[in-house]
């Protein structure tokens, strides 16, 4: 039966090269936690280990042989530490990685799961304590090329401390498992019997798995594989060029710098075989060099150290008689432009700025320390990379260890500061020209806007349909904004929309509109009070309160209309009279009569009293 405990399916998970996980659809996350392909091999540097070989060192093995090497290499790295330049270069690299954000933040953590962000803020702000651990574990990555750290796992709660491993102790293993080549260790094996991260009564050798350790690394030599290259190891040999060159000039300063005196002594009529007693007696009493006694501490001037700092005293006499001093001045030291050729070097394999370092002669002009300022972004930038890509690590097995799997083991994205404006300036400054460039083509006609998305943007079809899709959603919030700015209504809450000339025209809401869905039509039995509308009243009739007067027309108000549509009233005899003179010769003609409303009301009521009459 297989072990499925924790740790055994954390050995297996980080066995792989790669973590792959399915994000939906045809989509995929790769999680690559070492970064690199598995070296076949354990040396250090193959061309050291072939000098070092043939010089009558094959009988060594290849892992003393290799780990010889790098503590040698070691031993130079801490020695340049102490150099003021190098130490300072090194600062600035931890400085400039760890910038923190305008939000104040060191690392800002991507996901669109909260709880997976309170989980990850937790580990690396609460746990890890990253706002103070992260600059001393960079600055170490680039002073050796490599740093090691040690994860305390709990099966219930995760990673619960971090512990840094000293890069001497520390060894990587690989190719140790024929069947799995991916299977990676790490072997610790402490120098003395005390050591500072573990208790006294703890062995001295002690193998970590794969998931227990977090190994960060800069790769930039594949002939440092397993291990990574350190950031000031192009600086090495010229560091100690320098060194000796530096030495060589104080030397020669002190040596033979200082300026000397020649005493011309008159020895007059003095017998030569007294002459050196004369002038042993003249030096004794004149020259006064300063001797520190090691018990009192004290000037002792009574010894006579004959030393090239010593002054010269010649005897002279005859034509040369007459005591005179001369002074002999010092040698003059011009080496120091091979000093700052030298210096130079070293400044370039640093890849930083000079202005950074303090030397603000070196500075040119603004242009040219921008476009230093961006080459260094670029430095930075990569040893962010290689950082971030190890506290990807660290996070996948705290979550994995909190029973995340599958796609949620790797919906996260991490991401550092990078300290260059200018850099941030130039990206915002490319994407505006790019802008205007589209803008102009598309207003002008000169191409469509799907030519404009493929060859200025470089988007693909998907990605072009998706932006369509965001366009119209941004469409939408906007007109919600502006609907709640304007007239205080959510349409997104009331289901209803004011203000808005088509959907008062037609009546309809937005939930309606959601219901009739991208298809069209309406609904089953149609819209609630849908219909024809009642046609109302016609001027005229009698269908309406507004049709016609039963009582007479209104425009005949004020004792009689004078209209001219309906012309003055006549009385019978002057309609009698009216109609025979409309005759045109002997013919007459036949004309139309048009009864008024008022002729017809008056025959009737005529015609009604005379029935009544002859009926009585």
């Amino acid at each position: 039966m297989a072990d499925k405990s924790l740790f055994s399916r954390l050995r297996r998970l980080f066995s792989t090269n790669v973590i792959v996980r399915n994000v939906g659809g045809k989509k995929l996350k790769v999680s690559d936690t070492s970064r690199t392909q598995s070296t076949s091999k354990n040396n250090l540097v193959d061309r050291y280990q072939k000098i070092f070989t043939g010089a009558g060192l094959s009988g060594y093995s290849d892992s003393l042989l290799t780990k010889s090497m790098r503590l040698n290499l070691f031993k130079d790295y801490e020695s340049m530490d102490s150099d003021a330049i190098i130490s300072s270069a090194l600062d600035i690299y931890a400085d400039e990685s760890t910038m923190k954000s305008e939000y104040g933040e060191v690392l800002e953590i991507k996901t669109d799961n909260n709880q997976i962000k309170d989980i990850l803020h937790n580990l690396f702000y609460d746990i890890v304590n990253i706002e103070f651990n992260l600059w001393p574990w960079i600055r170490n990555m680039c002073k050796y090329g490599d740093f090691f750290l040690h994860l305390e796992i709990n099966e219930k709660y995760g990673i619960t401390n971090v512990v840094p491993l000293s890069v001497y102790d520390v060894s990587r293993l690989e190719g140790m498992d024929p069947e799995n080549p991916e299977y990676v260790k790490y072997l610790i094996e402490s120098t003395t019997t005390e050591h500072r991260y573990k208790p006294e009564h703890s062995a001295t050798r002690e193998e970590l798995e794969n998931y227990e350790v977090a190994h960060f690394r800069l790769l930039s030599d594949s002939n440092y594989l397993p291990y990574g290259k350190s950031q000031i190891e192009g600086g090495r040999k010229i560091w100690k060029q320098l060194t000796l060159m530096e030495d060589a000039m104080l030397i020669h300063r002190i040596m033979r710098a200082p300026e000397k005196r020649i005493f011309k002594l008159d020895i007059g009529n003095i017998p030569p075989a007294e002459v050196d007693n004369y002038m042993q007696q003249v030096i004794s009493k004149m020259k006064k060099a300063p001797v520190v006694e090691e018990a009192t501490g004290d000037y002792n001037l009574k010894y006579n150290m004959q030393n090239i700092t010593e002054d010269f005293f010649l005897p002279v006499r005859g034509g040369d008689s007459g005591t005179s001093i001369d002074s002999l001045p010092g040698l003059t030291y011009e080496a120091t432009e091979d000093i700052e050729y030298l210096k130079n070097k070293l400044l370039a394999s640093l890849r930083i700025p000079k202005a950074f370092l303090g030397y603000e002669d070196q500075i040119g002009s603004k242009a040219t320390l921008a476009a230093e300022d961006v080459r260094f972004a670029r430095t930075i930038e990569r040893i962010q990379r290689i950082t971030l890509s190890e506290l990807t690590k660290i996070a996948i097995v705290h979550l994995y260890s909190q029973g995340y799997q599958d796609a949620d083991l790797v919906n996260f994205e991490l991401d550092l500061t990078n300290p260059s404006t200018i850099y941030e300036e130039e990206k915002l400054e490319l994407w505006d020209k790019k802008t205007n460039l589209a803008g102009d083509m598309i207003e002008k006609g000169i191409v469509s806007s799907e030519w404009v998305y493929k060859n200025i943007f470089g988007f693909t079809e998907e990605e072009i349909v998706e932006m369509d899709e965001q366009k119209v959603l941004d469409y939408r919030t906007k007109y919600r904004r502006d609907q709640i700015e304007q007239e205080g209504n959510d349409p997104a809450k009331s289901g209803q929309s004011v203000g808005s000339p088509s959907d008062l025209a037609m009546g309809r809401t937005s939930h309606e509109l959601d219901d009739i869905g991208p298809e069209g039509g309406s609904p089953p039995g149609g819209w609630n009070g849908a219909g024809r509308p009642k046609e109302g009243g016609k001027y005229g009739k009698d269908s309406g309160v507004r049709g016609r007067d039963p009582l007479g027309a209104h425009d005949k108000r004020k004792g009689g209309s004078g209209s001219r549509k309906y012309g003055k009233t006549l009385a019978l005899a002057q309609y009698d009279s009216l109609k025979k003179s409309m005759t045109f010769g002997k013919k007459e003609k036949e004309i139309i009569t048009e009864v008024s409303e008022l002729e017809r009301e008056y025959k009737d009521e005529v015609s009604s009293l005379t029935n009544s009459v002859s009926n009585d």
